[in-house]
């Protein structure tokens, strides 16, 4: 029997025929890249130390390749079957996201590899947000949207007949891989030809933008791609050099010596032409739909427990703030609370490390093992754990300067995690653990270094 691929292979196949997608149908997600690496390359011919720390942490190899996609379903069955679909590339769902209280009608996960060998070989995301129809107030217009997504389709009968091979015989070969690739980029590729007529798209329009793009087509078209940047201030400033109409905020914490989880930004959405369903007034069936973008992230340290805590009570003075003084003015005063130096993120336990061996263990001469001590003698270094996930007001802040128009929606707060989490099939992971979990391993194998060298 011939063997099967493995699952990073499959999911870095995908992600380069996505990208290769995005650029053709939206050919300023090129030139976002090449902005992107122009930058990175400025950043680490002037910061020498930085390479180094890439270099050591496995990093240096996912700058050029990191980039996150985002996509908005309509179904709770299009949720499990994007699932079964992500599974087969190693992609797991992690964390829950409520974006209604930002007055966006979604909630979401990240499916994303969850491994450090596998985020090393391939760390590509999908940020996947389902819509919660139950927030259209307008009971006869959400009747009509469940009707319509109830009746589309979005993946073709290949791709769900990869998808039941892989769960019977485990796994896929190198050429059932490749089809299964091309089979499912189809699902997010671009269609002009909405499934509506413009009426029923105007009134989806008036209940939320996000509605209308959801509902209006007959797939979950990628709306971004992302690629990593390691400065992201240059990158906004590139942006509008080059004419790429970047928003006004850099979405996140302020600028810092030491980056802490992640901060966003990008070039508004493009206007395109779609041709509407039936017959419209006065003969004109074309009309214009904005969804899709280009985003930049920069990602910086993931935030232990006690971290976010203080993270969030940053945010929320910021937030609250005297609204005549310019927000990020607010937010840079507000995050003077929050330490900006990488030995005070780690001995303050706000900031998640990993541990490894800076070179060789030295005969140590029958020192206990003290992970402190050895950090402070250089024997042990200790490296930023990077940030791999989201975050819910910075997401809504992308969403909302790209939709526009709805800024001012406010949603009733509701729990709908379990509802989420049962069209899901399974629970999503804690972010927070895979954190802990990769901290605690790496101190582990270090702790197995140093008692091969004391034995």
């Amino acid at each position: 029997m011939s063997s099967f691929v493995c699952a990073d292979e499959i999911r870095q196949a995908f992600s380069d025929a996505l990208s290769r997608m995005y650029k053709r149908e939206v050919p300023q997600y090129g030139q976002l890249l090449q902005l992107v690496a122009d930058v990175n390359a400025a950043v680490l011919r002037e910061m020498p130390d930085l390479r180094s720390q890439l270099a050591f942490s496995h990093e240096s190899s996912r700058i050029d390749a990191e980039r996150h996609g985002a996509i908005r379903l309509g179904t709770p069955r299009e949720l499990a079957l994007v699932a079964r679909m992500f599974a087969i590339l190693g992609m797991q769902p992690v964390g829950y996201y409520d974006l209604s209280s930002a007055g966006v009608p979604v909630h979401a996960t990240a499916f994303r590899p969850v491994t450090d060998e596998s985020l090393a070989f391939n760390p590509f995301r999908v940020f996947t947000s389902l819509l919660r129809l139950d927030l259209i107030a307008d009971s006869a217009l959400r009747a009509e949207a469940t009707n319509i997504l109830e009746r589309r389709q979005i993946f073709s009968a290949r791709s769900v007949e990869l998808l039941e091979l892989f769960e019977v015989q485990q796994g896929l070969t190198a050429s059932q891989a490749a089809d299964f690739v091309q089979a499912l980029i189809e699902t997010f590729r671009w269609h002009e030809q909405a499934m509506v007529d413009a009426d029923t798209y105007e009134r989806l329009l008036a209940a939320h933008r996000l509605v209308a793009d959801v509902v209006s087509f007959k797939g979950p078209h990628i709306n971004h791609l992302t690629p990593r940047t390691l400065d992201i201030e240059a990158a906004q400033q590139e942006m509008i050099r080059r004419g790429l109409g970047a928003k006004a905020l850099i979405e996140g914490p302020p600028t810092r010596r030491c980056p802490i989880l992640l901060r966003q930004t990008s070039f508004t959405a493009l206007k395109e032409k779609i041709t509407f369903a039936g017959i419209a007034p006065y003969g004109q069936a074309e009309g214009a739909h904005t969804a899709r973008f280009g985003e930049i992230e920069q990602r910086g340290v993931a935030l232990t427990p006690a971290g976010r805590d203080l993270y969030d009570a940053c945010l929320s003075q910021a937030r609250g703030g005297d609204t005549k003084t310019p927000f990020p003015t607010r937010l840079m005063e507000a995050f003077e609370a929050f330490p900006d130096d990488i030995d005070a993120l780690r001995t303050q336990g706000l900031a998640f490390f990993r541990y490894a061996p800076s070179s060789p263990m030295p005969d140590l001469g029958g020192l206990n093992f003290d992970l402190e001590r050895l950090v402070a003698l250089g024997i042990v270094r200790a490296e930023p754990v990077t940030y791999e996930d989201f975050l819910p007001v910075s997401a809504a802040g992308i969403f909302q300067s790209n939709l526009g128009g709805d800024a001012n929606v406010v949603f009733a707060p509701s729990d709908a995690r379990a509802y989420f989490e049962q069209a899901l099939g399974r629970t999503v992971l804690n972010e927070m653990d895979l954190y802990r979990d990769a901290e605690r391993t790496s101190i582990e194998r270090t702790r197995k270094a140093f008692e091969s060298v004391a034995a």
